[in-house]
């Protein structure tokens, strides 16, 4: 009688979580060196324009792409409890809402102040259909699966596609915060090759790093 050997491939996402982790960490102090050594600070409440907007991008890429990223792998990659994981998860994107919000405020009250048109940039309306979405997709993710009014059969069904919904979500938030940077860039008209300019390029390096990451280790956390 023949036998039958199977073969289990285990791809353990420790590794890259690792990097992932890596990765954030150093775009958050390109961004806060950018911001206070390049750009003179954050402010909201400051008569200057400049930090005001400052704001903005710091907001939003601590809420939107570091928090919304480690959400992501919390559920994922942490060994704890589901219940943990889940409150966890539905804490750490209600942040980076908050952050955003805040954020988002930020940019509205620097084209105030400058006398400029709101959203007219691609960044601006892939930026505010991204919250949007990334709000309906929180509101889902509360209704289904934090409040205990859902059947277990339906939570089953919609789970791939809020997994899948919250993937592409993220990934439309890193193309949002590098299309940001470029349009900032554009717009300071910065020399080739000056420090700020590289710095802003490594920047987004870091944040495009950060991302793929955070998806393989998501991905990859459901084998380990």
């Amino acid at each position: 009688m023949d036998t039958i050997v199977t073969y289990q491939y285990y791809r353990p996402a420790s590794r890259i979580t690792i990097f992932a982790y890596i990765f954030g960490v150093i775009a958050a102090i390109l961004m806060l060196v950018w911001l206070l050594h390049y750009r003179e600070g954050v402010d909201l409440d400051s008569y200057d324009p400049n930090k005001i907007f400052n704001v903005h991008p710091l907001l939003m890429f601590l809420g939107l792409v570091f928090l919304s990223g480690q959400a992501l792998m919390v559920y994922m990659t942490v060994r704890a409890e589901k219940k943990v994981q889940k409150i966890a998860h539905f804490l750490l994107h209600l942040c980076a809402i908050i952050l955003g919000i805040v954020g988002l405020h930020a940019a509205f009250k620097y084209h105030d102040r400058r006398g400029l048109r709101n959203l007219y940039s691609f960044h601006s309306w892939i930026g505010i259909g991204t919250f949007c979405l990334y709000i309906l997709q929180w509101v889902i993710g509360l209704c289904m699966y934090m409040l205990p009014y859902t059947r277990r059969e339906t939570r089953a069904v919609n789970l791939p596609w809020h997994i899948s919904g919250g993937r592409a979500i993220f990934y439309m938030i890193i193309v949002t915060a590098l299309t940001g940077l470029m349009q900032k860039s554009t717009f300071m008209q910065l020399p080739i090759f000056s420090g700020e300019s590289i710095l802003i390029n490594f920047l987004a390096i870091f944040i495009l790093l950060f991302g793929v990451t955070v998806d393989f280790s998501v991905a990859l956390g459901r084998f380990a």
